[in-house]
């Protein structure tokens, strides 16, 4: 039999109120992950942003890859881009995105199935799904076009 403990009403209170707390305690630290200090992205322009449903890396191949609804964001090169798969190669630098992929850079932009970013020479190559074609719009400066 356990014995019987007459607690006054205060003690009664506290007790009672500390049990109410100490869930909202600690669905506050379960709702609060602890990050490492990253330099800001938002207001880095050099960085690469990348969202998707998941991503992995492999440090051993240097590969980084984003799968289902990827958006990039590269303010150093004023682009942006969607696909259902990005890859980074970290070596070779190049981002290649596949399966729909949509690049806009400047106001320009480019469609396919699958887009290949080499960003040491800030070119696109850009393939079709089969027998389909890739499409692109370019918008030329003022001045440019022929007999002006």
């Amino acid at each position: 039999m356990i014995p019987s403990v007459r607690l006054s009403s205060s003690h009664l209170l506290l007790r009672l109120g500390l049990a109410l707390m100490m869930p909202i305690a600690l669905s506050s630290v379960v709702a609060m992950p602890s990050y490492p200090q990253t330099p800001n992205a938002q207001q880095d322009n050099r960085a690469l942003r990348v969202r998707s449903d998941m991503q992995e890396s492999d440090s051993r191949t240097g590969i980084i890859t984003a799968r289902g609804n990827v958006r990039i964001n590269y303010p150093a090169r004023n682009m942006q881009g969607t696909a259902a798969q990005a890859q980074f190669f970290s070596r070779e630098q190049r981002i290649v995105l596949s399966g729909n992929a949509y690049v806009i850079q400047d106001n320009n932009s480019i469609r396919g199935e699958t887009i290949t970013y080499l960003l040491d020479e800030g070119r696109f190559i850009a393939l079709p799904e089969d027998n389909k074609q890739v499409e692109s719009i370019y918008f030329l400066p003022d001045g440019t076009a022929p007999g002006l």
